[in-house]
């Protein structure tokens, strides 16, 4: 009976051993025998030993039922080292460094051998947790225990993750030599790894150390693809682009992943000519394409506008790619998507978005993008509701979309709603709220967001900076914008840009050239919106001479062609000048048929100077153009009536009752204790009007003991003297500031804005409201800021 027993616990032992190696982690019908084999172990009462619990444990871990695997460990009486390091590595991929280190720390130092060693340094390097790698690998050479070629893998990568200086490298370079290691390689992929990772650092040569990289390439006995790849991405990720080219013509076999990062290195330096060739000569060669190269090169055709070679590459791959896997049509119909919206295609990128068979949050996001980018808000809006997952990039292109489309309270109020979900905003949502602030004149909330924006350490970023840059300079805070400006850690084109603008709104012409030509100086070239803020500051400020050196340096040193939107500012320099013969044969001379913002351009300076006859001819082409534009209208009948030429105005405004076309009235607003407060032409809504009008009559009194006279001229109504008084002084933005004097605190600027060009009497009314009341009255209108101080006005009355 005892031999038979003895017999039978052998051959049972075989055969749950023989079960457990049939399981297979990973597959869950094979790993739930596992448990089939466990549970019937311990029914049948058969006590297994070390190498089917360690199996069990083993399958546990991978498997992920990590409780189960940690109930068996701690069933057994004496764990040894195979148990431990496998809950170690198990407890490592599941992101719980801590429970491995206890692991560690319990395991008595005589058990401890190399591989031990190795499961937590490896834990500790795919955590990315270098420092404690590296100092783990010191405390196992002082325990004697001999590193390995896995070791020094695995060391060398978490050092990868810290290194900041040379003798970091060179030192643990010696140690690899020292230990026999270095002629595997793996090790040395993982010592090239360490020396292309220590170039970005500021306390190194960069040189030196692509150099020493490169040695240990040259001199490895054996390479493979993650070799050659190494190389690549270190020479392409340090911009040593003419290097990783002849490296690449060097390569001895075609490894299509070092091609991929040199296209992806070209397309990041936007040299998409040069990775087209790359992708042109990877199809000659035969190299396999994958999603990688598609992306990419889908991505360069997007971002330089080369729609018709990225139509192309789209038809080749459906000729070519039949039966795609889902890891290779997601990431490629995501990049189509963008390729279609970018190129200004829309509905092409919907029709791609609703025929793809999976969608992730990217490809959600993209098509988001493509119509807030078009304009398309409604849809937009549609689509935002009917995601269901929203991250927060999600929220961010909303958010800025509204934004910039002149929604801005709705973006404010998503920005809110954004952070009630539990989104905490990036740097990039505080600048599509700041962009919200900017387009309603919402300093105290933009102020606020800064404050936020600062708290949430974003105080350096480059895109909320451009963002308050621009709120505070529409605002009516110039100064505050320039200070944002000067404080910058970092500065771009479009910092400059903004500032030039800011500077040119408020009519400081002089100080937007002096800031253009520091630019230039300091080594920024202009690009063509540069052209247009200068052209703009010029013609705010009446700075004709300048404004015309500088359109004609576009074409010449820095070879921008003037657009549509340059020609249109500089003959509205010229008009504002009262210059009609030179913008006349401006306009003659156009490379274009000429548009509706040439004639805008040209209809505004004639009302300024009443040139009548020109006015006609301007106001005739804009009837062809633009039929149901309103202030075409609003022009020519203005133009009339300051002639005294009621019946053609009256003829004017006929026209545009026939043709359907309603004038937008006139609106102002002002922000008072965190409260917008819209006032209209006439107005009796708001709550306090009948008190503005009586603070209003009061400050006229004392203003006409400055010499303020109404200027009745500016009524274009055929009417009564003393109506035309009061006409006047019911004007939206008069109402506004009176609000303002009477709510703010003595001494507060008050500042309006407005829908429209203010009034000509309000602005000759705020010069000696400024003055009697002693206070900083600003006024932004449909063009510019007026700032009223002591009589005078920062336009010079040129506006």
């Amino acid at each position: 009976m005892m031999t038979k027993n003895a017999d039978y616990i052998p051959t049972l032992a075989n055969r749950y051993a023989s079960q457990l190696q049939l399981c297979d982690p990973r597959n869950p019908i094979t790993s739930s025998l596992a448990r089939s084999v466990h549970a019937h172990m311990i029914s049948s009462g058969f006590k297994p030993r070390g190498h089917i619990i360690n199996r069990l444990i083993d399958i546990y871990c991978k498997s992920l039922n990590l409780v189960y695997a940690r109930k068996l460990f701690d069933e057994i009486p004496q764990p040894d080292i195979v148990a431990r390091t496998t809950l170690i590595a198990a407890n490592s991929a599941s992101g719980n460094v801590k429970l491995a280190r206890e692991m560690f720390n319990k395991t008595p130092l005589k058990m401890r051998d190399t591989v031990f060693y190795n499961a937590m340094i490896t834990a500790y390097s795919h955590n990315s947790d270098g420092h404690a790698a590296i100092e783990l690998f010191r405390d196992m050479r002082r325990d004697d225990v001999k590193p390995d070629n896995f070791t020094f893998t695995s060391v060398l990568s978490a050092l990868a993750l810290i290194v900041e200086e040379e003798k970091q490298c060179t030192q643990m370079h010696c140690t690899v030599v020292k230990s026999g290691t270095g002629l595997f390689t793996s090790v040395l992929n993982a010592l090239i790894s360490v020396y292309v990772k220590c170039v970005s650092s500021p306390f190194v040569s960069s040189r030196s150390l692509m150099g020493a990289a490169r040695r240990v390439f040259d001199e490895m006995p054996e390479r493979d693809e993650l070799s050659w790849t190494t190389m690549m991405t270190g020479y392409v990720k340090n911009d040593y682009l003419d290097a990783a080219r002849e490296f690449l013509d060097g390569m001895s076999e075609n490894v299509g992943v070092a091609w991929n990062a040199l296209i992806s290195g070209y397309v990041h330096r936007e040299l998409y000519q040069e990775a087209l060739e790359m992708f042109r000569k990877m199809l000659m060669l035969g190299i396999q394409l994958d999603e990688f190269t598609y992306t990419t090169v889908i991505s360069a055709c997007a971002n330089s506008g080369l729609f018709r070679l990225g139509k192309q590459v789209h038809a080749y791959l459906l000729r070519t790619e039949a039966k795609p896997t889902p890891e290779f049509s997601l990431p490629v119909n995501n990049a189509l998507v963008t390729l279609y919206w970018k190129c200004g295609k829309v509905n092409e990128a919907r029709d791609i978005f609703n025929q793809m068979p999976e969608r992730d949050p990217v490809s959600w996001n993209a098509i988001l993008s493509a119509y807030v980018s078009a304009g398309l808000i409604d849809e937009a809006k549609s689509l935002f509701e009917a995601m269901r997952e929203r991250n927060l990039l999600t929220w961010t292109v909303m958010i800025s979309g509204l934004a910039q489309n002149g929604y801005g309270e709705e973006g404010l109020k998503l920005f809110s709603q954004m952070r009630l979900e539990g989104f905490k905003p990036c740097d990039y949502a505080f600048a599509g709220a700041i962009t919200s602030c900017a387009g309603l004149g919402a300093l105290e909330n933009g102020r606020q967001l800064h404050a936020q924006l600062v708290h949430s350490g974003y105080d350096s970023s480059l895109s909320a900076g451009n963002a308050l840059i621009t709120m505070y300079a529409r605002c009516g805070v110039v100064e505050a914008a320039n200070c944002v400006f000067n404080t910058m850690p970092n500065v771009d084109s479009v910092s400059w840009n903004a500032m030039i603008a800011a500077l040119g709104q408020h009519g400081n012409g002089a100080r937007a050239i002096e800031l253009y030509e520091q630019m230039l100086k300091e080594g920024i070239l202009p690009d063509r919106i540069t052209f247009l803020t200068v052209l703009s500051a010029c013609n705010h400020a009446g700075l004709v001479k300048e404004g015309r050196r500088y359109f004609e340096t576009m074409h010449g040193p820095y070879g921008i062609p003037p657009g549509e939107d340059h020609y249109a500012r500089f003959i509205d320099l010229l008009c504002r000048a009262g210059k009609f013969s030179e913008a006349k044969d401006v306009i003659d001379s156009l490379p274009f048929k000429p548009s509706a913002p040439i004639w805008e351009a040209l209809l505004a300076g004639c009302r300024i100077h009443g040139n009548i006859d020109l006015g006609i001819q301007a106001a005739e082409q804009l009837f062809q153009l633009m039929p149901q534009h309103a202030g075409t209208y609003v022009l020519l009948s203005n133009m009339y009536a300051n002639l005294g030429r009621w019946d053609d105005a009256a003829r004017v405004r006929k026209l545009m009752r026939d043709r359907g076309v309603k004038k937008e009235p006139g609106c102002s607003w002002i922000e008072v204790d965190n409260k917008v407060h819209v006032f209209l032409v006439d107005d009796t809504a708001h709550p306090e009007a009948q008190a503005v009008y009586k603070y209003l009559e009061q400050l006229v009194l004392e203003m006409r003991k400055l010499g303020y006279v109404p200027d009745t001229k500016f009524v274009l109504h055929d009417m009564e003297s003393d109506q035309k008084e009061y006409a006047l002084s019911t004007h939206s933005e008069k109402l506004a500031v009176a609000f303002g004097l009477m709510k703010l605190p003595g001494g507060a600027t008050v500042r309006v804005l407005k829908n429209l060009r203010i009034c000509g009497d309000c602005h000759n009314a705020f010069k000696f409201m400024s003055k009697v009341v002693g206070r900083e009255i600003v006024v932004r209108d449909g063009k510019r800021f007026h700032h009223f101080r002591d009589g005078k006005c920062s336009c010079g009355d040129y506006w």
